[in-house]
């Protein structure tokens, strides 16, 4: 498949790295107008969706919600199935509903990619019974906090000792408030009793070194627990190695004969 790229950070490198091992051409990367310099393998580096190569079967989305927002409703319009890990991005109803739309008009899919966190399978079959409560749970250390609203209430650099909880509320709260930590928080929502009935606690931990990502579920099915102490990739440590995994594992479903869950 002839695919493009938004975003080259450390999730869009990884994707693109491992899209081509897999036999898939990168058509061209969309970036901001000031990197719009061609790449040193000569991949075209483009600025806007009209821009893209007609051939163009699906862009995968590596670069948060401000690129979802900007480009998702124009690639969805045209036709262009997009696979994206933002999925924070849909808590506001808004752009939820332009994603909506313009899928529709174009007969095209978002996919939601896992992200750092699993489960969802069974999360999404125990919503078809009902679900009574559902909490997410992200705990990491301090310091893979920082630049977010957890600065406001705590001093990550100078912690010690316990554990202190940074936010306790819903999934929409905490992906609007944290839109560069609480994407698995939305995963969560999206994939089980929704934003606002979803419960999200967000903690730093002095005592971990990993990124704890816990899911508790009860109702007609039963109970489960789950839990992933997910690792970066070595090049960003803010950066998981599970969602940029995600993003390669949702693009090789789509050419997949037999589908699992």
């Amino acid at each position: 498949m002839n695919i493009g790229l938004i975003g080259q950070g450390a999730i869009g490198r990884y994707v693109r790295e491992q899209a081509r091992a897999a036999g898939h051409r990168i058509g061209a990367v969309i970036v901001r107008p000031e990197r719009l310099e061609r790449d040193d393998d000569g991949v075209a580096r483009i600025a806007s969706v009209a821009e893209l190569p007609a051939d163009i079967g699906c862009v995968l989305d590596c670069a948060g919600h401000s690129a979802l927002r900007q480009f998702g409703p124009d690639l969805l319009r045209r036709g262009i199935d997009v696979i994206t890990v933002s999925l924070g991005a849909l808590a506001d109803r808004s752009l939820h509903d332009a994603l909506q739309q313009a899928a529709t008009v174009g007969g095209a899919h978002l996919h939601l990619a896992s992200g750092a966190i699993g489960a969802l399978d069974a999360l999404r079959a125990a919503r078809v019974g009902g679900l009574d409560e559902v909490v997410y749970s992200g705990r990491k250390p301090p310091l893979g906090w920082k630049s977010s609203p957890a600065e406001d209430v705590l001093d990550l650099s100078a912690m010690r000792g316990a554990a202190q909880t940074h936010f306790d509320g819903s999934a929409r709260e905490a992906a609007i408030r944290y839109p560069k930590n609480a994407n698995v928080a939305a995963a969560v929502a999206l994939a089980g009793a929704g934003f606002d009935r979803t419960r999200v606690t967000l903690i730093a931990d002095p005592g971990v070194t990993a990124n704890i990502h816990e899911i508790r579920a009860g109702g007609a099915f039963g109970e489960f627990r789950f839990e992933i102490r997910g690792r970066s990739l070595p090049d960003n440590p803010r950066s998981s190695a599970l969602a940029a995994m995600s993003v390669v594992a949702k693009l090789a479903q789509q050419r997949d004969a037999l589908l699992i869950g």
